[in-house]
């Protein structure tokens, strides 16, 4: 299988695995990618969501240009649910993702950490959209999702060149969270991981739909959106627990109801 998809304690940890290719994505792959994500947006065990590369080399480097040929403009008219590896345009997803960046995240590999909440990778990581270089685009997200995570400059000169970036520069910019020595990266990611568990999984759904519905929207637009996931969380179970916690002085057992 091309993608490895394991769950346990509440943690879905999703596994590009096709490293003799620096885990780049094929027709087989992306089929099994949006399989997974869909399964994902209907489970309720889940509270946590880790996509990663397998080997020591690359996250993902977009595409495999050995798939079957497709022009530039085929492919852009084909339907693509959720963009890039599904995650990358995905706004049906209410989990949070940890992109966890074990070295190359380039074309559409960069689209998918883009796609992602929060984003910690090693020293060797690298972020590029060499899509221009090959005479094509990042169609899957990176001309709409860069601009709007990064200052204009920056992001027009990564998309003009197809220069790439180290993950301090990343870091630097506010692509990602942490860097850090790859020794460390599993460490790493699992404290995110813990950090997110640790609050009221309705909250934290609530809180990224929120974020993800109002970003065009002023302040007082937002403000009034009345999202049904907000409701939900805040007539949940889980608020009246954290509460009642709080009061208790002891750590919270949340229910997700």
């Amino acid at each position: 299988m091309s993608v490895r998809y394991e769950i346990d304690a509440h943690v879905a940890t999703l596994t590009i695995d096709r490293p003799e290719t620096l885990n780049a994505i094929d027709l087989a792959t992306e089929a099994e990618l949006q399989r997974i994500w869909t399964d994902l947006e209907q489970r309720d065990d889940v509270r946590v969501v880790v996509l990663t590369g397998a080997g020591d080399r690359a996250f993902c480097v977009g595409a495999d240009m050995k798939n079957p040929s497709t022009s530039g403009l085929e492919y852009w008219a084909r339907a693509r649910p959720g963009g890039f590896g599904g995650i990358a345009l995905r706004d049906s997803l209410k989990l949070p993702v940890v992109a966890r960046v074990n070295g190359f995240a380039l074309g559409g590999g960069f689209e998918m950490v883009l796609g992602c909440d929060i984003v910690v990778a090693c020293n060797e990581a690298s972020f590029g959209l060499p899509e221009p270089l090959v005479g094509r685009m990042p169609l899957d997200g990176g001309m709409t999702l860069l601009q709007r995570q990064i200052p204009h400059r920056l992001a027009m000169g990564m998309l003009l060149t197809g220069q790439r970036i180290d993950a301090a520069r990343a870091l630097d910019w506010g692509l990602i969270n942490e860097v850090v020595p790859r020794a460390d990266l599993d460490a790493a990611v699992a404290r995110w991981v813990e950090r997110i568990l640790a609050c009221a999984p309705l909250s934290v759904q609530a809180i990224k739909q929120v974020v993800r519905a109002t970003g065009a929207m002023t302040p007082a637009e937002a403000q009034a959106l009345r999202l049904p996931a907000l409701v939900a969380a805040l007539q949940s179970e889980d608020a009246q627990e954290g509460v009642r916690a709080f009061r208790e002085k002891r750590k919270p057992v949340w229910q997700g109801r």
